[in-house]
């Protein structure tokens, strides 16, 4: 873990519930809000091998490792489902020294049930999350953040898509996080007993630093099944590849939400139609992920291309990395500069974590989710490779082409 800043646990020794992240466009796995700057999910040891072995040139392109957590599922007496992280202060050979959760001693959050109601799939009710004090000496509660919930059939199936599997154009909050958070609570629930305790990795919440964050998650690559897939889950990957603008163009979307700046909310799409673009599908997509209800966002056109391309080389020198079935943030405001905005600096310019134009307006590309990366030296090594990830770098020449074309008014 050179060069990362692991949590210190000494510094915050209360338990904490785990919301859900409601910017979570895509994926399968649940991804939590552990506190305002830190999402966590749960550990797979392949990426925290990753994480803790990432050449320093990549290390602007991920979020940052933040350390490990002891997560416990907790069931109250109506029967509502939640997750508490404990700190747990750990030795240098992993041993934990202390998990144990005191509610009568700590301060946790706490929730309002999730009740059903009978809007319709287009409408959203408020959830209040509150945090209570569970001493004696503490018992009121204060209000806390305001969470858009959508009461939405939780299927496996797309939750966008209408009777006829056409997906309509739909102005809300993205409902994809709470949907994979349902699904991730019924899991634990009927594999694991109460006094299970998970590990969950702590990482950087890429998007904290923004108001509306716009964000486009891409599957990268034109194969998406890991070196320890069975033979039936790798002709399933195959297969969506093939379906899919994998297999053509080496990126496919996997999820997106746009703020719409004419009504105020958010434009959003899931996996189930990315799968179906086809390669000028996927660009009319890409247009409209830069689209902001009004016009078009030109000023972001450049700066996303440098910081691509900035990615591109990086990887291009990565040999034996397999970056199988992980995905690539694009992620701006949605809340455009104003006009008197003081200039940074007279030319675009990189910093660590995003790239900034001259008019102030902040991008960011990170690479997400590394539970079937490989790469020489992993602890969870299966085959080792030669030579840089071509399928990766493929759909980023590609994705490159397509935005500079978008640039040219092509």
């Amino acid at each position: 873990m050179v060069g990362q800043s692991p949590l210190d646990p000494s510094e915050n020794r209360t338990a904490v519930l785990l919301e859900p992240f409601v910017h979570q466009v895509g994926g399968h796995m649940s991804m939590m809000k552990y506190d305002e700057h830190t999402v966590c999910k749960p550990l797979v040891l392949q990426e925290l091998s990753f994480y803790e072995s990432l050449p320093l040139a990549m290390r602007q392109f991920t979020p940052q490792y933040k350390g490990i957590v002891s997560v416990h599922l907790k069931k109250d007496s109506l029967g509502n489902l939640t997750l508490i992280a404990s700190p747990s202060l750990q030795t240098e050979s992993g041993v934990r020294l202390d998990n144990t959760i005191s509610d009568s001693s700590v301060t946790i959050w706490h929730k309002c049930k999730w009740a059903t109601s009978s809007v319709t799939g287009s409408e959203h009710t408020l959830v209040k999350w509150s945090h209570t004090h569970l001493t004696k000496t503490f018992k009121d509660s204060c209000p806390g953040k305001m969470l858009l919930r959508t009461d939405l059939q939780y299927r496996t199936d797309s939750l966008l898509e209408d009777a006829k599997r056409n997906q309509p154009e739909r102005n809300s909050y993205n409902p994809w996080g709470l949907h994979c958070h349902r699904q991730h609570l019924n899991r634990m629930s009927s594999k694991n007993n109460e006094n299970k305790l998970h590990q969950f990795l702590l990482l950087e919440n890429v998007v904290s630093k923004y108001n509306y964050p716009c964000i486009l998650d891409l599957k990268m690559g034109t194969r998406q099944h890991g070196d320890d897939a069975s033979e039936e889950k790798k002709a399933r990957h195959i297969k969506k590849c093939e379906q899919s603008t994998s297999a053509s163009l080496g990126v496919r979307i996997c999820g997106m939400q746009v703020y719409q700046a004419d009504t105020g909310h958010f434009l959003c799409k899931d996996k189930y139609h990315g799968r179906k673009l086809s390669p000028e599908g996927f660009r009319q997509t890409l247009r409209q992920f830069l689209c902001n209800g009004n016009h078009l966002r030109t000023d972001l056109l450049e700066p996303i291309i440098l910081r691509l391309k900035a990615l591109l080389s990086v990887i291009r020198k990565q040999s034996s990395y397999r970056f199988y079935s992980s995905s690539l943030l694009i992620i701006y405001d949605g809340q455009e500069p104003k006009e008197n905005t003081a200039p940074l600096d007279n030319h675009l310019h990189f910093q660590k974590t995003n790239c900034t134009t001259a008019q102030g307006t902040r991008v960011d590309v990170r690479m997400i989710d590394f539970a079937h990366t490989t790469f020489k030296g992993s602890k969870c090594n299966h085959t080792t490779y030669d030579g840089p990830d071509h399928g990766y770098i493929f759909g980023l020449e590609n994705l490159i082409k397509i935005l500079q074309s978008i640039s040219e008014g092509k």
